[in-house]
């Protein structure tokens, strides 16, 4: 339960999946995760840190051997999404 209380917070699995394609540093996590704030970013910079799921490098903020397992896991998720997505528009396109 622990793992579903941190990725469960606002944001944090956002995050993780943007740095799924690599180091971001916190001014380009800003700009991609639109809406969050500042102070909120490095609250789950910190958390997902110290929980061993993002690092601090050179290039900025980058996943970790159990940060990158976890956006693997993440893809069939973003496909299921994907497909659900296409099935509300649908929906919202030939109502019953």
């Amino acid at each position: 339960m622990a793992a579903m209380d941190l990725f469960g917070r606002r944001w944090a699995l956002r995050i993780i999946w943007e740095l799924c394609a690599g180091p971001l540093g916190a001014r380009a996590l800003l700009a991609r995760c639109t809406g969050v704030s500042s102070s909120v970013l490095y609250q789950r910079l910190r958390e997902l840190s110290s929980s061993g799921i993002i690092a601090s490098s050179a290039d900025g903020y980058e996943l970790t051997r159990l940060g990158t397992a976890l956006g693997h896991a993440l893809q069939p998720l973003d496909e299921w999404a994907i497909t659900w997505a296409q099935a509300q528009e649908q929906n919202d396109q030939n109502p019953a």
